[in-house]
């Protein structure tokens, strides 16, 4: 092993414990891995930043807009809320939800079509848990069938430009994504649901979910306290770290937002967010005593101008690993925090300073007008059904129109497919389908510095001899036994990383690898990189494995030991079955 080889060996090793161990973002493990790279000299200066112009992140950045406009032009509200009017009980409506988000995540990023389907899922079912991991599941193997289906297929279609000149083609992934995506969701639709621990009944409204009444309590400030005269935003400081106020109720007015400089009067009516735990101790040291209901209702905290909203921190957002405190959350956003819920459970203490995680469920109070963009800013998916958008054609006419004829193009080889799907985000700006801010704001800017990041280093593991060193150690260790077994090694490698880590990062690693494995077989390449798109994207065993099960995670209840009940079963389908179609039609 030279020098370079066992620099590049231990930067992308630590690297993937970083990625497994989740404490930093995942982009930010990618970045500082290929500064590393860079300083070491395994990556030349020259070349470091030349994977963000690479085209496999064109596409993936240009596949996040085009999915975006669609979703607001209402072309795809249109068709859900058809297919759903039809569908009547428990079974039904999670096989038309899955059905429909399998479809719509092999032409749009999968993301997107959990997140569109997430919120009407929780208003058609009383158990969430039955009905959001198959959801889930069936957006990712939906994107299995195209090369816009998802991350992995973009980055191994254009690899293999540089191993045959050519990448694979739009729906070349199909003769394999599309058999296994019909026998993986009839999995997940017969048998698989079943499989999910009986008592993960998930919550649906704030109230159900939070425990509101132990969170939000009313209380009256006395005469004699010293906090009369004194402004709200003083009498938080008394214990910022678990309590917040969040209304003023005075005379028969009752205000909600914008409280914070208003000055206290004896008899004003306090709506409080604080810790169960030390509810006692502020009320005797600030002066007040406790005058709500037994049971504080949602309606409450809500006024015609001001809203609550449930919403899911994504993997990615701005606000994960960092606290409410940290974050000056009310400050910066104009929201109030009124309860974290964690794999189900409300978190009860601290909020202030509570890290958020990816898949956490908060319930946060602001201007109802606002709300809905405040979400989005923060990088959270909101838990409410959207207004469908009926009855504007032209809306929905133009965006699908450009799609196809960019679809097209790439189909009938005019133009490569990220040349094809950028023009096409440049016409849906130009005919203001989308505004360019909002175009900015749908890219998901940590994956596109996780592949713009990885793809240098990939590229550095090929030139230093390390692919080929990995190649020669695997097939070393197959020693004689088939191809097909091989094959079925390096699935299940690449399946059992993308488990544990970023499924786009564990393409950019193991693509290059695979191809190695090929070329010391003598065979056909094109067979390896197939298992490393299908293994790169079939992450069902663990939450972290995609961003879909983190988003499913808290509305449905789940804890991190959930999934691998219905994934297990279904990676070993996936194995069993994704073997035998890929030397079919991509014969060694």
């Amino acid at each position: 092993m030279t020098a370079d080889q066992a620099i590049i060996f231990a930067i992308l090793g630590l690297s993937l414990l970083l990625f497994m161990w989740g404490r930093w973002r995942y982009d930010i493990v990618a970045f500082t891995a290929l500064i590393l790279a860079v300083i070491s000299g395994v990556v030349p200066a020259d070349l470091a930043f030349r994977g963000f112009g690479h085209p496999a992140v064109i596409t993936v950045a240009a596949v996040l807009v085009i999915s975006r406009t669609l979703q607001v032009s209402g072309v795809i509200d249109l068709i859900a809320s058809a297919v759903l009017r039809l569908a009547k009980g428990q079974g039904s409506q999670m096989t038309a939800l899955s059905g429909i988000g399998a479809v719509l995540s092999a032409f749009m990023n999968n993301v997107g079509a959990l997140a569109l389907l997430m919120p009407l899922a929780l208003r058609l079912t009383k158990k969430p848990s039955a009905v959001l991991m198959p959801l889930s599941f069936a957006t990712i193997l939906g994107g299995l069938v195209t090369l816009i289906g998802t991350p992995p297929n973009i980055i191994v279609a254009t690899f293999r430009t540089d191993v045959t000149g050519e990448p694979f083609a739009l729906f070349d992934f199909a003769f394999v994504g599309l058999p296994i995506a019909l026998l993986g969701i009839f999995f997940v639709l017969l048998i698989g649901w079943r499989l999910i621990p009986a008592e993960r009944t998930g919550r649906r409204s704030a109230e159900e979910m939070f425990d509101l009444d132990s969170y939000v309590v009313e209380v009256s400030v006395r005469e004699d306290s010293e906090y009369v005269g004194k402004t709200v935003r003083e009498l938080e400081t008394l214990d910022e770290d678990r309590s917040i106020i969040v209304g003023l109720l005075r005379e028969e007015s009752r205000r909600l937002t914008h409280i914070r400089g208003e000055r206290l009067r004896a008899g004003d009516l306090l709506l409080l967010r604080v810790d169960p735990a030390s509810v006692d101790e502020l009320v005797k040291k600030a002066g007040l005593t406790l005058t709500g209901p037994e049971r504080l209702e949602e309606s409450n905290i809500r006024s015609e101008q001001v809203g609550t909203i449930e919403a899911v921190v994504q993997s990615g957002a701005r606000i994960e690993g960092r606290s409410p405190q940290t974050l000056g959350m009310r400050r910066r956003f104009g929201v109030a925090l009124l309860a974290v819920a964690r794999e189900g459970r409300p978190i009860q203490e601290r909020l202030a300073r509570t890290q958020f995680r990816a898949g956490d469920v908060l319930l946060l109070q602001g201007d109802e007008d606002e709300l809905a963009d405040t979400v989005a800013e923060m990088g959270c998916l909101p838990l409410a059904e959207r207004r469908l958008t009926v009855g504007r054609p032209r809306a929905v006419l133009i965006p699908t129109l450009i799609f196809t004829v960019s679809v097209l193009s790439t189909v009938l080889g005019w133009t490569p497919v990220h040349v094809s799907f950028a023009a096409a985000v440049v016409a849906l700006i130009l005919l203001n389908r989308i505004s360019a801010n909002e175009a900015y704001q749908t890219i998901e800017w940590p994956v596109i510095v996780l592949l713009g990041a990885m793809i240098p280093l990939g590229n550095a593991l090929q030139s230093t001899g390390g692919t080929l060193l990995i190649a020669e150690s695997i097939v070393a260790l197959a020693g004689t036994i088939p191809i097909w077994a091989v094959l079925t090694i390096v699935l299940v490698v690449t399946m059992t990383l993308s488990d544990l880590m970023n499924n786009a990062a564990t393409a950019v690693v193991m693509a290059p690898i695979s191809v190695a494995v090929a070329g010391q077989l003598g065979v056909n390449p094109d067979p390896f990189l197939m298992v490393v798109a299908i293994g790169a994207s079939c992450a069902f065993l663990t939450p972290i494995g995609h961003q879909n099960n983190v988003l499913v995670m808290g509305p449905g209840g789940y804890h991190f030991g959930d999934y691998w009940r219905m994934g297990l079963p279904l990676e070993i389908i996936v194995v069993a079955a994704s073997v035998p179609l890929i030397l079919i039609f991509w014969p060694l």
